[in-house]
């Protein structure tokens, strides 16, 4: 975990790795409560039945975006700001939905710093944000993330 006092403290850790969340199971009852929550609810992601006999390995996979909505909750287990105001989600560079991520895979966030940079809010934070699978050799999804942080 790494802990800097200011937004801009971060500017120190800039080009660097920052680290590895724990890793996080993806379940079908996740699967379920984001095709609810999203109108998202194509077969490869609900029917298992179906999955069973048509998907490669038989079982249902991730929506790409619940994978990268894990974003915040992993992130917060690699770094804190603590004087800080609010965060607010600037938007997504490059993003990409590489592998599938088959249901009971488990995901984990390796997150880099790419650059700091003032904001008149506070700091402007771009992070690679890259989303591995257990055991697997590519990725679920590689994104450059912005996060604009408020001074406290």
């Amino acid at each position: 975990m790494i802990t800097v006092e200011t937004p801009m403290d971060l500017k120190s850790h800039e080009g660097r790795d920052l680290g590895h969340s724990a890793w996080t199971t993806i379940d079908q009852p996740m699967l379920a409560g984001f095709a609810a929550l999203t109108g998202d609810d194509h077969w490869i992601h609900v029917d298992t039945a179906r999955a069973a006999a048509e998907m490669r390995g038989g079982r249902t996979i991730s929506h790409g975006l619940l994978v990268l909505s894990l974003g915040p909750r992993l992130q917060r287990q690699i770094y804190t700001i603590r004087r800080r105001g609010k965060g607010l989600n600037y938007g997504y560079d490059r993003l990409r939905f590489v592998a599938p991520v088959p249901v009971e895979s488990r995901v984990r966030l390796a997150l880099a710093l790419i650059a700091v940079a003032p904001h008149p809010m506070g700091a402007r934070i771009v992070t690679r944000q890259t989303f591995e699978i257990e055991g697997a050799e590519r990725p679920a999804v590689a994104a450059e993330h912005i996060l604009l942080v408020a001074n406290a």
